[in-house]
């Protein structure tokens, strides 16, 4: 799967997700905010048939031109919540769980690119 997901400032939210045998998905090291461009030279590494999920398809439609794969439209526009639970389920019983006190959000733009905006000196 990949999801892209308009980040504006002319950048996208990006990750390429696989799923294994056991129904697990893979690619959280993938998570990124690129320029268009960069998007457009990781997807002509990659080959084969994905599902394309966010917004950043529709903000960016030449975005996979010329790529030479077969994206096929997962009619998913923003993720949510409920779509985790397989995830953390599978997380939680495999033990790969950390105490709350230690949890973290990832943040994919950090705070130096929100000061470019104008008003946020």
């Amino acid at each position: 799967m990949l999801a892209a997901i308009d980040a504006r400032m002319g950048e996208v939210y990006w990750a390429e997700y696989q799923r294994d045998e056991q129904g697990v998905w893979h690619g959280e090291e993938s998570e990124a905010v690129l320029k268009p461009e960069a998007v457009r030279e990781r997807l002509q590494r990659l080959e084969g048939e994905w599902a394309t999920v966010g917004t950043g398809w529709q903000a960016w439609p030449d975005l996979a031109n010329g790529c030479g794969l077969t994206l096929v439209d997962g009619d998913i526009q923003l993720p949510e919540a409920q779509d985790m639970l397989p995830l953390a389920c599978y997380l939680l019983t495999a033990g790969k769980t950390v105490a709350v006190e230690h949890a973290e959000p990832v943040y994919l733009r950090n705070e130096v690119a929100w000061k470019k905006l104008p008003g946020r000196e």
